[in-house]
């Protein structure tokens, strides 16, 4: 590296101050630590992991129990490879089933089998009592209220959403 500085091309580096600081730590440590209060009981209860949860619960919420690939990484957080994975293990246990989109065959179809929907269905209390006791019973309305409007604000859409 030469003598310029790290940063060249960076309009303006603006450190943080302690009030951004304090919201950016306290965000980080909360998208890395959640997980894993989040994920045990859903392994040790029903060998889920969290985000294989999270695919299964949209499904069986969504029109139909079916929603494109795409739109499933997207509410369950994650990028079309890891879902792809995660589907393709959930097909192999017969709890999704894929097939191409017929309105529009550049697409794929992810369907929660009956059997899906029993296992998401038997999961749901223990993955809401832990949502429960983690997060929404030590808020108040206010702070819920808060907290949504905060994450919808910061929603990442993934870049192969499709």
């Amino acid at each position: 590296m030469s003598g310029t500085d790290e940063h060249e091309g960076d309009e303006e580096l603006r450190w943080l101050d302690e009030q951004e600081k304090a919201a950016w730590t306290g965000l980080i440590s909360l998208v890395l630590l959640l997980p894993g209060k989040l994920e045990p009981p859903l392994r040790q209860d029903h060998g889920l992991t969290l985000f294989e949860y999270l695919v299964l619960s949209h499904l069986s919420e969504a029109p139909r129990r079916t929603l494109r690939m795409g739109e499933l990484a997207f509410l369950a957080s994650g990028s079309l490879s890891r879902l792809s994975n995660v589907v393709k293990r959930c097909e192999q246990r017969g709890w999704i089933a894929r097939t191409p989109d017929p309105a529009d065959g550049r697409y794929t179809l992810a369907e929660l089998t009956d059997a899906g929907y029993e296992v998401v269905h038997l999961a749901a209390p223990t993955h809401l009592r832990s949502v429960r006791r983690t997060v929404l019973d030590t808020l108040n309305t206010t702070d819920q209220k808060a907290l949504a409007r905060i994450a919808e604000k910061l929603r990442i859409v993934p870049d192969d959403f499709g």
